[in-house]
C-alpha cells in the first residue's frame, strides 16, 4: 500500500497543501485535477525527484519520504515517455536492470518478454526519436516495468497521443492492472479516469479532496467543485423538508430561488441536488407528464456538447439540460426563447450534508 500523510511543498507561486491519500496493494488510483493543481509535483515528490517541505510517503509500510530515487522501489513514465535519446529501444528498457546489475541473459528474457506483451518487438533496434508517440509510451511503460517496482507513477500519459493511440494505450494500462501492481494515474479527463480506476481522488487548489469509487465520485460529490469538475452541471445547495411522514412521498427541497419535489429517505436538513442534464426535459408549451417539477425560463446559453447541444435555461437559478440536435431544431431553440422545464422527482438527488 502507498499512504502520502499530510505532503506539502511550498513552489512559490503554488503550494501542494497537506496532501493526504492510500492507494492499496494492487489498486489502480486515478488523481484527477485542472492544470496547474500540482497533479505532476505530486508524482515526482512521491518519486523522490522532489523533496517534500513536510508530510511523509510511505510504501508497504516503510517510509521511503527521503530515500534514494533509485530505492524506492517505484517507476514512473511521464506524459512525453522522457526516453533517452541517445539509447535504442532495447537500451532504454534494459536500462535500470543495467544499474541493478542483473546478469546479461537476464536482461534479455525480460526485454523481450515486456516487448511481446506491450506489443514492440519489432521496435527493439530502433532510435526513440524514429517512435510514433504510442510506441514511445509503450517503451517508457517497459522500461517503468522492467525492475518490477511495487508501484508505477503516470502522469498523463495519453494527453499527447492522438485518438488511435490513446484507446491503444488504455487497453494496455487496463490489462497491466493484472499485474497487481499499484498504479497512481493523474489526469485532467474523467472519461479516462472511469475508463481505468478503481478508485478515484479529485484534487483541487493543490490537495485532495475527494477519495472514492468512480460512481460515488460522480452521484455524492462533496462539493459543486467536485460536482463541476466530474461533469455534474446542476448542483444545487438548500435544505430538505419533508412533507410527509410516508418515506414514499416527495419530500420538498428548497433554495434561496427555487424548489423542487424530490424522492429521498434522507433525513430533513441542510444538503445539496443534483440533477443529471439529461434527466432534465424542455418544451414548448406545458405538457402532461408525470414530472412533479415544472418550471418556466429563458434560454440564456446554447452550445454543442461531446454529445448533442447543452442549453442554459434562467428558472430563477440556472439550470443545464442537455437535448439532441434533432430536439433543439424542433424547440426552435435561440438566446431568450421561453420554454417550460420539467424534471421527474424520482431524478434529482438529495445528499445531505
Amino acid at each position: 500500500m502507498l499512504k502520502v500523510e499530510n505532503l506539502s511543498k511550498n513552489m512559490g507561486e503554488f503550494k501542494l497543501n497537506d496532501v493526504s491519500f492510500e492507494a492499496r496493494e494492487g489498486e489502480y488510483l486515478v488523481l484527477l485535477g485542472a492544470s496547474g493543481v500540482g497533479k505532476s509535483v505530486l508524482l515526482e515528490t512521491i518519486a523522490g525527484i522532489s523533496l517534500p517541505d513536510a508530510g511523509s510517503v510511505q510504501l508497504g509500510g516503510r517510509d521511503i519520504t527521503y530515500e534514494k530515487i533509485q530505492k524506492r522501489d517505484i517507476g514512473i513514465v511521464f506524459q512525453n515517455g522522457a526516453l533517452f535519446p541517445h539509447l535504442t529501444v532495447a537500451e532504454n528498457v534494459s536500462y535500470g536492470l543495467k544499474c541493478r546489475g542483473e546478469k546479461s541473459a537476464e536482461i534479455k528474457r525480460i526485454i523481450e518478454g515486456l516487448a511481446e506483451e506491450l506489443g514492440f518487438s519489432s521496435l527493439l533496434g530502433r532510435n526513440p526519436v524514429t517512435l510514433s508517440g504510442g510506441e514511445s509510451q509503450r517503451v517508457a511503460l517497459a522500461r517503468a516495468l522492467a525492475v518490477s517496482p511495487r508501484c508505477l507513477l503516470l502522469d498523463e500519459p495519453l494527453s499527447s497521443l492522438d485518438s488511435r493511440a490513446r484507446s491503444e494505450i488504455r487497453a494496455l494500462l487496463r490489462r497491466l492492472k493484472r499485474r497487481n501492481i499499484t498504479i497512481i494515474h493523474v489526469t485532467h479527463d474523467y472519461e479516462e479516469a472511469l475508463s481505468l480506476a478503481d478508485r478515484v481522488g479529485i484534487m483541487e487548489e493543490g490537495t485532495v479532496v475527494q477519495t472514492d469509487t468512480p460512481e460515488k465520485i460522480f452521484t455524492h460529490p462533496i462539493s459543486g467543485f467536485v460536482a463541476d469538475f466530474v461533469g455534474i452541471r446542476n448542483f444545487i445547495s438548500g435544505k430538505l423538508v419533508r412533507k410527509s411522514p410516508d418515506k414514499e412521498r416527495a419530500s420538498e427541497f428548497i433554495s434561496d430561488r427555487i424548489r423542487f419535489s424530490v424522492l429521498t429517505d434522507e433525513k430533513e436538513g441542510e444538503g445539496n441536488v443534483i440533477i443529471r442534464s439529461e434527466d432534465i426535459t424542455l418544451s414548448i408549451k406545458p405538457v402532461s407528464t408525470s414530472a412533479r417539477n415544472t418550471f418556466e425560463g429563458k434560454v440564456v446559453d446554447i452550445f454543442p456538447a461531446r454529445i448533442g447541444i447543452e442549453v442554459i435555461v434562467d428558472v430563477g437559478i440556472e439550470l443545464a439540460a442537455l437535448v439532441t440536435r434533432g430536439s433543439a431544431e424542433r424547440l426552435g431553440l435561440e438566446y431568450g426563447r421561453e420554454l417550460f422545464v420539467s424534471v421527474k422527482a424520482s431524478a434529482v438527488r438529495f445528499i445531505g450534508g
